[in-house]
């Protein structure tokens, strides 16, 4: 790939990326469909003037059809009353004249009318299947949509979890850890040291005081001693 090419591509490849930051797809999406649902409603409309056109033209053609046979029974009723002498044979071929001549103007309407009826019934046959596939696709893309967004909605949830735990170093945890281990271990041993160094200056008094408070002998069996000891001493006192 030539250079030009391969900056092209990035260029490229950097606009698809801004343009992902800048716009969200799903309402994108959204707005997509809305713009189809006003598409679906002019040609709804569409649809209906074009029906109107059809059913105007079928109407002209139904009554251009009449009119014609009307005027060709006409020209028919004319000449029987010519021919029954109730009626100037000359006034009577003039008269059949003109109505057969307005006969062949209803029937030339009349063949206008069709044409324009075949191609309205043509158009309105094709306004009606895009019509119908629109129906269709919008429902099937809101379908999608819909869908999308709730898979949208659980990739984004899925996605910062992953974020999260991805962004967890494990090794760097254990170090935490270990550091915080020592740190209590380091204090717990300082609570020990201060505790010994409180200990080292309890007075010999302290001690004392200490040792006998915590003594399991009661005061009057140290009385007994004392006094078996008195008794003792003065015993050997006598002796000398």
């Amino acid at each position: 790939m030539g250079l030009f090419k391969r900056v092209f591509k990035i260029g490229e490849a950097e606009a698809h990326a801004i343009v992902d930051k800048l716009e969200d797809p799903i309402k994108m999406t959204e707005q997509a469909i809305r713009d189809l649902k006003e598409n679906l409603v002019e040609s709804i409309k569409a649809l209906a003037e074009v029906k109107a056109l059809a059913i105007r033209s079928k109407n002209e053609s139904n009554n251009h059809k009449s009119k014609a046979q009307d005027y060709e029974n006409k020209a028919l009723m004319l000449l029987q009353k010519a021919q029954a002498g109730q009626l100037d044979p000359t006034e009577a071929d003039k008269l059949a004249e003109s109505a057969l001549a307005k006969k062949d103007e209803h029937n030339r309407n009349l063949a206008v009318s069709l044409e324009n009826q075949k191609k309205y019934d043509a158009s309105v046959a094709k306004l009606e299947n895009q019509v119908e596939n629109l129906k269709k696709n919008i429902s099937k893309w809101e379908n999608e949509a819909n869908i999308l967004k709730a898979r949208a909605k659980v990739s984004k949830a899925t996605k910062e979890v992953n974020k999260q735990l991805a962004g967890v170093d494990s090794s760097s945890t254990v170090a935490m850890l270990e550091r915080m281990k020592q740190k209590v271990d380091q204090d717990e041993a300082m609570s020990e040291s201060y505790a010994e160094i409180a200990d080292s200056n309890i007075s010999v008094d302290d001690e004392i005081n200490t040792a006998l408070e915590n003594s399991s002998t009661s005061s009057s069996d140290a009385l007994a001693a004392l006094k078996a000891k008195l008794a003792l001493n003065s015993g050997d006192v006598e002796d000398v």
